[in-house]
């Protein structure tokens, strides 16, 4: 299951028409949106880069103003992490990754006064963007690329959605364009307001089956934390590997 995950995320890289190629490294290029989770490396499967392909990566990736950065599974290419740790990257985060299958998936508790949509409108898109952008500790209004992003989510056949509790908008998040019937849960993110009170379990249910409902197999994402793990357990997510994020910071 881990290698179906990264060759996923290695697919949709491809796909992307910003995506370039350095040695045996495919990098994910986000334009208009700098977040450094919108902008990383991944290695080819069983990549041994030499630390001129690394170097090469790093110059690649500054020449496009973001910052040398790769997210993938270990133990996809097990000789990438030893050279980019010789080559003085460090290790951001080790995450689990989790998965859900539909027989797996189980119902959350209802939350009363809850209601999770699907953006359909200019100004729905906006506001779960702009609800994600404060989440992940943004300033201001969210950027183009935030909400294009959630746009490209639901037009490449996965899921986005807007919870609102209380009247008020609560939640966001999608499930990504679907490929060989596998979808990435992510960006999922809580007002500060509605925290711990279900509303991420229960957004995160209703977009899990919304993959399952148009046609995918398997939805699989990383947790932000053990508690969150914990939430995501609830409603049917077991873990099926690790991932690993490193960076190389400036100056470095």
């Amino acid at each position: 299951m881990d290698t179906d995950v990264q060759n996923y995320v290695r697919t949709l890289t491809l796909r992307s028409p910003d995506h370039y190629r350095v040695g045996p490294f495919t990098v994910r290029h986000n334009p208009g949106w700098a977040l450094k989770f919108a902008n990383y490396a991944i290695p080819d499967q069983d990549a041994a880069p030499t630390s001129r392909d690394v170097e090469d990566l790093v110059t690649a990736m500054r020449a496009h103003d973001r910052l040398p950065r790769l997210e993938f599974l270990p133990a996809w290419a097990p000789a990438v992490e030893p050279a980019l740790l010789a080559a003085g990257f460090t290790v951001e985060n080790r995450a689990p990754v989790l998965a859900c299958t539909p027989g797996t998936l189980l119902a959350p508790k209802p939350v009363d006064g809850l209601r999770i949509a699907e953006p359909a409108t200019d100004a729905e898109f906006t506001t779960a963007a702009a609800v994600q952008h404060t989440g992940f500790g943004g300033q201001g209004g969210p950027g183009d690329g935030e909400i294009a992003w959630l746009r490209a989510a639901t037009d490449g056949g996965g899921a986005s959605a807007l919870a609102v509790l209380d009247g008020q908008p609560a939640g966001s998040g999608c499930c990504s364009s679907p490929a060989g019937g596998i979808s990435e849960l992510t960006g999922l993110a809580v007002a500060g307001p509605f925290r711990r009170r279900g509303a991420g379990a229960a957004l995160s249910a209703w977009l899990t089956r919304a993959a399952f409902d148009r046609g995918c197999h398997t939805v699989w994402l990383e947790p932000g934390d053990p508690g969150v793990e914990r939430i995501y357990a609830g409603i049917g997510y077991r873990r099926v590997g690790e991932k690993l994020d490193v960076s190389l910071e400036p100056g470095s």
